[in-house]
């Protein structure tokens, strides 16, 4: 490429509220602080490979519009070197602290395993440079394990076990490569985790599976002295009909199944929430409930289009529900929001890339401030707490505690002549009550 992809842009700048600029900041300001930490760190932002520089464009009933100069050429390895260029120059015009990518994005696949992990390392190596030179740091690596044809049939529940042993040395050198770079998170994403018919599958067998693959990578994590944590990302379908990863709750049993509830967490997607039929803040609370929230990827879907359109997140009122649960939470420790999202391909223009980051790290960068202070006003907590205050009393936290018998309780209820009556739950006024901060 003859010219800087991004032409002449210069880091994108906070000018305030009242700001039209599409290439300005209203609302992120980096350094304002916000419950006792910078809005950085709140938000830990991370810009995605895949959508942002490796989607050509297509659906799935069109091909490539972007035409991007390192999208095409012979020599592959000279065109994802090109490709960490203009990737690390869109983290330095919009200011974000971290990145995230798959194998396969970054470089691309040689003929041999051996040849592909190489081509990863001569790009990782890319990345250390450019890592120490701008102070960017890597959220979290993964491994593409379903875009090659040999996952067609998944790859830790593949019935093949030669594929299984493939998949776990593509994760390996995904793992390591993540672990040199500083990489905060490991993630595991099963795109083709899951099946088409039960016709010729078994659940017991590929359940199995994927818990056994599992545990060789956090046994690999502990011997090769990876700090970051190892998450999961909650899927419900699309690909494969029926993934395993269903959603929040059915990791969670199935990393309780494998004794590895205590050592994976999630990462959660609003795209995927909607394809498995609830909401952004449902998953964040759930995650919360169960303790293995982690990290999350920030998009939206199509409420008309059933499947994963991951748009960039643009809905303050979504966003202010899903900050309310992290702040909840304790916010983000290892994990941050990254941008699994993509422009639509109608958007042609470089600058549509940076605007699209722009908008939404401002939308979310406001409903922060909006869920701080509903936190710190307590209304909204202090309702929760007084519709289950009867749960704080003597009686119930002997019932938690184990303290009581159903015979106890039969006893009581019949003695007391107890006739409790239904309470309201304010869901319209709570509603608008938080309709006011946003």
């Amino acid at each position: 490429m003859s010219a800087p992809f991004f032409g002449d842009l210069a880091p994108i700048a906070y000018a305030g509220p009242e700001s039209r600029s599409p290439l300005a900041f209203r609302w992120y300001d980096k350094d304002r602080v916000v419950l006792g930490k910078r809005m950085e760190e709140h938000m830990r932002f991370a810009v995605c490979y895949w959508h942002s520089f490796t989607w050509p464009g297509g659906d799935p009933f069109g091909g490539e519009t972007f035409l991007r100069p390192w999208m095409h050429g012979a020599d592959e390895m000279a065109l994802a070197r090109a490709k960490a260029d203009v990737a690390f120059d869109l983290f330095r015009i919009l200011g974000v602290p971290f990145y995230t990518f798959h194998d396969r994005d970054v470089a691309p696949e040689g003929a041999t395993l051996a040849e592909s992990n190489r081509n990863v390392r001569e790009i990782a190596e890319i990345f250390a440079r450019k890592q120490e030179e701008t102070g960017i740091g890597l959220l979290w690596g993964t491994a593409n394990l379903f875009s090659n044809r040999r996952f067609m049939s998944g790859a830790a529940t593949n019935p093949d076990p030669d594929v299984f042993t493939f998949a776990a040395a593509q994760v390996k050198n995904a793992i390591d490569v993540t672990r040199e770079l500083g990489g905060s998170n490991y993630v595991l994403w099963g795109g083709r985790e899951g099946y088409e018919t039960l016709l010729n599958t078994s659940l017991s067998r590929e359940l199995d599976q994927a818990g056994r693959f599992l545990s060789m990578v956090v046994d690999y994590k502990h011997r090769t002295g990876f700090k970051g944590t190892i998450l999961i990302e909650p899927k419900p379908k699309e690909p494969t009909k029926h993934q395993y990863d269903y959603d929040v709750a059915t990791v969670y049993g199935f990393l309780a199944r494998y004794g590895l509830e205590k050592e994976v967490k999630v990462n959660i997607e609003q795209n995927h929430a909607l394809l498995a039929g609830h909401t952004f803040e449902h998953e964040l609370a759930m995650a919360r409930a169960l303790g293995i929230f982690g990290s999350v990827d920030l998009n939206r879907g199509d409420g008309i289009n059933g499947w994963d359109t991951d748009q960039f997140a643009m809905s303050g009122e979504e966003m202010t529900l899903a900050w309310v649960e992290i702040l909840r939470a304790g916010g983000f420790t290892d994990g941050g929001f990254n941008f699994d999202a993509k422009i639509r391909r109608q958007s042609l223009d470089p600058e549509d890339l940076v605007i699209a980051h722009v908008a939404s790290m401002d939308v979310t960068a406001k409903a922060l401030l909006a869920a701080a202070a509903i936190v710190e006003d307590g209304d909204l907590d202090g309702a929760v707490a007084a519709r289950y205050a009867g749960w704080d009393g003597a009686e119930g936290k002997a019932i938690l505690a184990g303290e009581r018998s159903l015979e106890d309780l039969a006893a009581r209820a019949e003695a007391e002549g107890l006739d409790p009556q239904p309470k309201s739950g304010r869901q319209e006024y709570l509603e608008r009550l938080v309709s006011l901060y946003h």
